[in-house]
């Protein structure tokens, strides 16, 4: 990666931890003539990934459950990658005699997660997963604390 674009990420992910670590400080809400203080709660990011349980590579149907339960779980998982990290997306096209002849689009979510709540696993219909995890604000803040210093590293080396 060059190193232009590691600084980038470096600045922009330095800017977000520090506009993002509110953290549980209570606020003041005034309201004619009263001050009332409020505990605010600890900011979370959240993920629902979902999977098709008929799909899944198995004959017995409590396995498939189980299965689309696992991957609905992955999923979520990618979601939070993705706001934690962000998405690299690349883009190609190309044009013969002035017509476009290929258009691709890539995208890739790549990170560590870990600190992630399960909030949830229910089924959606009667074929369908759905998996909800949540990640403290305080866990996102750190997280893109360690990506910054693996970039460094990795743009030392």
């Amino acid at each position: 990666m060059c190193l232009w674009k590691i600084k980038l990420i470096t600045a922009i992910l330095a800017l977000s931890a520090v506009l993002g670590s509110s953290g549980c400080a209570p606020i003041e809400v005034r309201s004619e003539g009263s001050v009332m203080k409020i505990a605010q709660q600890e900011l979370v990011i959240s993920a629902t990934g979902y999977a098709v349980i008929s799909v899944q590579a198995s004959d017995n149907p409590a396995q498939q459950r189980l299965l689309a339960i696992r991957a609905s779980k992955l999923d979520a998982y990618r979601g939070l990658a993705e706001q934690v990290y962000g998405q690299y997306v690349d883009g190609s096209t190309k044009i013969s005699d002035l017509v476009l002849s290929d258009d691709v689009y890539r995208a890739k979510v790549q990170g560590v997660i870990y600190g992630a709540q399960l909030v949830s696993v229910s089924p959606v219909g009667e074929d369908t997963y759905e998996v909800t995890l949540s990640l403290r604000r305080s866990v996102v803040n750190d997280l893109r604390l360690l990506y910054l210093k693996h970039m460094q590293q990795l743009a030392r080396a």
